[in-house]
């Protein structure tokens, strides 16, 4: 026969044991559940953390972008980005306008050195916010001298009439922009500017510090152009002269003996023709 009284002791027995457990696996479930939680919040943060580091990147990355397109044109630095270590390109038909200050060693003799720079920076933004509205390529300045270049392949022109001069307009367009840039700041400023189109060799030189530049012979008519125009006008060859009428009014000078060159005929870039 069985004992009641041994199965009626036996049964608080096995049920304190079952609550025991019980309590000892909620303890361990309320363990695992509050670890879980810790990591899903480990796993949000971390997310979050990420997120700002990719944002921060990225805005890195534009702000490096940026830099490289105030020294190199967009096609260079895809190229170079593509691999491409030795760029050099040689371009048929490019219009250099090349321009400097009249007087800018005594001017910098007499002037504070904080008023100079703060000028300077001011016509030279003009000049660089002309050329991006123009679709020419602000190649580098010179202490006080600036070079750009209408042609190279980061643009594509569109002359008043259709034509392949479309980029000597662009480059005529800048050079009387920048007569206004330079007449809004003023006294002392006057400027001198020369334009002259050709043949050009293209290409990056340096390895820590990048520079996009131009060789050829138009590069140098058009810098003697710019030494023997007169103050606040602009200087141009026989053929930015043809390319450029009218478009624009251009006034005869006759002959000007230009270092290497010899007498040569010259003309000066007055604006665009008036229209209606």
């Amino acid at each position: 026969m069985t004992n009641p009284r041994a199965t009626g002791s036996e049964l608080p027995e096995s049920d304190a044991a079952l609550r025991k457990e019980a309590a000892r696996l909620a303890r361990r479930v309320g363990q695992l559940e509050s670890t879980l939680r810790e990591v899903e919040l480990a796993r949000d943060a971390n997310t979050g953390l990420l997120d700002r580091i990719m944002a921060e990147l990225e805005v890195e990355r534009a702000r490096s972008r940026d830099l490289l397109l105030n020294i190199l044109p967009q096609s260079i630095i895809d190229r170079l980005n593509g691999g491409e270590r030795v760029i050099a390109d040689r371009f048929d038909d490019v219009a250099v306008v090349f321009s400097d200050f009249v007087g800018f060693t005594e001017i910098s003799a007499r002037l504070p050195v904080a008023t100079i720079v703060s000028s300077l920076n001011e016509m030279f933004s003009g000049f660089d916010a002309a050329c991006a509205a123009l679709g020419v390529e602000k190649i580098k300045t010179i202490g006080d001298a600036y070079l750009a270049a209408a042609g190279l392949p980061r643009s594509n022109w569109e002359s008043d009439s259709g034509s392949t001069a479309g980029h000597i307009h662009a480059a005529a367009d800048l050079a009387l922009t920048m007569l206004s840039v330079v007449d809004a700041a003023g006294p002392p400023w006057r400027i001198r500017i020369g334009i002259h189109n050709g043949p050009v060799v293209a290409g990056v030189i340096g390895t820590s510090k990048f520079v996009y530049d131009l060789w050829g012979d138009a590069v140098n008519v058009a810098s003697r152009l710019e030494a023997s125009s007169e103050p606040s006008r602009v200087q141009v060859s026989a053929s930015i002269a043809a390319a450029t009428t009218g478009a624009f009014v251009v006034e005869p000078r006759g002959q000007v003996e230009l270092k290497g060159k010899g007498s040569t005929e010259t003309f000066f870039l007055v604006g665009r023709t008036p229209t209606g």
